[in-house]
């Protein structure tokens, strides 16, 4: 396989055809957060936001030019522990476990994560995540994915060492660059049967497909909705497949998503 560590060309191969609707992204542009739509090899930017959506402007930036931003600014980033049984497994007849990560935490596409200093143990967990796009407050299961816009990839980075030790995981799970998130936000896809793949240094160590969660998207949003309002921007991390290992400086970690695109990060130690 190859190490890739620019990967346009990987994802924008994979955001085109008739399965899924638009792909939208945020970028950096002349010092402001823009929002853009993914047309060819272009990011078409919007006049203002996805919620509601804006209409575009006249101005493209090319692919391989954007300084890419987490997709979303969340007020609120939600997560769920032992989704897959390869990784840790939870009972299904129960409340899906959770855990927030903190907005601070996110990190952009080909962003460089910068460990702290004393954490030594720090894994990947490629997962999928979900965007909130309307309003939800206590949605049945029946209505709940009507609130979901669209969904991207993830790496809920987990120092495991804090994770074992800390009374909450909020330094483990929250810390700055612990949560990559990205390129872009894909709609109108089955989220319920897509395959997650992770690759380190180009190799693949994780593989699954999301139809093996054990807690369904829509059991998630609408068990969240009981207790917060979800907001448009919201993000939820489905959770990790398979099997993780600590990462090394250098590393350069891929999250991919079918049918969505790959999110890459190199970690600096």
């Amino acid at each position: 396989m190859f190490r890739i560590v620019i990967a346009v060309v990987a994802v924008w191969g994979l955001i085109s055809g008739p399965s899924h609707g638009a792909s939208y992204a945020r970028a950096l542009h002349e010092g402001v957060a823009r929002y853009g739509v993914v047309e060819g090899d272009s990011l078409q930017l919007l006049e203002g936001g996805l919620f509601p959506m804006s209409e575009k402007t006249q101005t493209a930036i090319p692919l391989s030019k954007v300084n890419w931003l987490p997709p979303t600014d969340p007020e609120k980033v939600f997560a769920v522990g032992k989704n897959f049984a390869s990784h840790l497994s939870s009972r299904a007849d129960r409340p899906p476990p959770l855990f927030l990560k903190l907005p601070s935490a996110l990190a952009g596409h080909r962003e460089r994560v910068v460990l702290p200093p004393d954490a030594r143990n720090v894994h990947y967990e490629g997962e999928l995540v979900m965007v909130v796009g309307k309003t939800a407050k206590n949605v049945s299961e029946a209505v709940a994915m009507d609130y979901i816009f669209g969904v991207t990839a993830g790496n809920d980075l987990s120092e495991r060492s804090w994770q074992s030790s800390d009374l909450q995981w909020i330094r483990a799970k929250a810390s700055d660059g612990f949560g990559p998130v990205g390129p872009v936000i894909t709609t109108n896809l089955n989220i319920t049967d897509l395959l997650l793949t992770t690759r380190l240094n180009g190799t693949v160590v994780q593989q699954e497909s999301t139809a093996n969660m054990i807690h369904s998207p829509a059991k998630v949003v609408s068990f969240l909705s009981r207790y917060f309002t979800l907001k448009p921007g919201d993000l939820i991390f489905m959770g990790t497949p398979g099997r993780t290992s600590a990462l090394q400086d250098g590393d350069v970690v891929e999250v991919e998503i079918e049918s969505v695109g790959i999110l890459s990060n190199t970690i600096q130690q």
